[in-house]
């Protein structure tokens, strides 16, 4: 019986051993400061960063707390550090709460530290803390990272966390801006082939660029624009070779490397093009990608030579000439030979400005290219980065119609008129 009774007690302590395991090292929610955004800046000391937290203040507009609170919606911290990892511990000098990357969504570096040659030392950092998740977003901003957080002021959107978090995924559905994930950057730098592209952005508008630009042929801080609203604004991407900086791409070309990319696609591309019946007037189209792109490379030719064939479908949103090209098959075919015309003179003169200035490719060829040697070995002998730029480049836009607008059949003017 007393046999039985201790098995009974037994049995109740190892129950309660269960329910309490886990949970000693456990920190509640409000113990916590989650920093939602990095800035990372070159510091006037040598072999040093400075580095910036976005904090963010989880009961602001809690349904919790009533729907607002007094306090900021976040808090923003800047000092010089050695690393990102030990940088916590240094910040808890002055936030009393213990700083968790848990919620690290966007990183951010100037573009005067993404240009250093050293700068791929403390981006390493960031395989090293398991709290700092592969799919933050990296932006590279014209001005430092702190100055970026201290003039970003969203208006209708106040929580920081939710600002990033829309605006840059807004701007790679429109192929404005790449994914720029960091598990990409380490990818790419590592494989040494191919060229990486980082959102672009920024606080400061020049007003003396981008006034006489076409149609997205502008990046960050050359859209003019009035009104009152935040002067942050995302577009074109910064590229990068062998993990470090060499330029700048504007939402445009930005959107051919996507075009051009056989994985990637952009699901809501709104552009124009030029009408060939009035040069007064640009088309207004949605372009989509409804199959991936055929790739086809001879590399054992004198001059290996890639061929790429890009299927897009044309939704013609506008046409301020007012020509009914749903119904006119003469004139919608040549529309089509137009589109086509200037679509692939756009996206030659691109490449050949990867191969001739970058000196690689953006476009995620390179992991095709691989399929074409029996060994890893042969394949980095092959030195693809170096290959790259002396290749021959040939491209095939097929164009289809979708859907001429909503209403596809236009009034004459000249009954309007009278």
């Amino acid at each position: 019986m007393k046999r039985n009774k201790l098995i009974v007690k037994l049995i109740g302590l190892i129950f309660l051993l269960l329910t309490l395991s886990g949970c000693w090292n456990q920190s509640q929610i409000e113990e916590r400061a989650y920093v939602i955004a990095v800035g990372l800046d070159k510091a006037e000391a040598d072999n040093r960063i400075k580095i910036t937290y976005v904090i963010a203040n989880p009961e602001y507009g809690s349904q919790i707390q009533g729907g607002g609170t007094k306090e900021p919606p976040q808090q923003v911290i800047s000092f010089v550090t050695d690393d990102i990892t030990t940088s916590r511990n240094t910040a808890n000098s002055v936030i009393a709460k213990e700083i968790t990357y848990d919620l690290l969504r966007v990183m951010v570096v100037s573009e005067e530290f993404a240009r250093d040659k050293d700068f791929i030392r403390w981006m390493y950092d960031a395989t090293k803390d398991p709290e700092i998740r592969r799919d933050v977003r990296m932006v590279v901003t014209k001005e430092t990272a702190s100055e970026f957080f201290k003039q970003n002021e969203p208006r209708l959107e106040t929580r920081p966390h939710k600002f990033f978090e829309l605006a840059l995924s807004r701007g790679v559905e429109t192929g404005m801006l790449p994914s720029s994930e960091l598990i990409h950057y380490f990818r790419i730098t590592e494989a040494d082939a191919e060229l990486y592209l980082a959102m672009y952005g920024t606080t400061q508008n020049n007003e003396d660029e981008g006034q006489d630009r076409d149609n997205d042929k502008f990046s960050a801080g050359e859209f003019q624009f009035e009104g009152q609203t935040n002067q942050t604004n995302f577009a074109g991407s910064a590229i990068f070779k062998e993990g470090r900086m060499i330029g700048v791409l504007t939402a445009d070309e930005t959107r051919i490397s996507i075009v051009l990319n056989p994985i990637l696609n952009a699901s809501d591309i709104l552009t124009t093009f030029k009408d060939p019946f009035n040069e007064k007037y640009r088309i207004a189209a949605r372009v989509n990608k409804k199959e991936a792109n055929k790739v086809e490379m001879d590399l054992k030719a004198h001059t290996p030579t890639i061929d790429v064939t890009i299927p897009l479908e044309i939704e013609v949103l506008s046409a301020h000439s007012m020509i009914d090209y749903e119904k006119n098959i003469e004139k919608r075919n040549k529309l089509k030979n137009s589109i086509k015309k200037e679509l692939t003179t756009k996206m030659e003169k691109f490449v050949k400005k990867t191969q001739e200035k970058f000196k690689g490719e953006p476009f995620g060829w390179s992991l095709i290219a691989r399929k074409n040697f029996l060994t890893i070995q042969a394949y980095e002998e092959y030195d693809w980065m170096k290959t790259y730029p002396e290749m021959k480049v040939n491209i095939d836009v097929v164009i289809t119609f979708g859907q001429f607008g909503r209403q596809s059949e236009l009034p004459k003017l000249e009954e309007i008129r009278d």
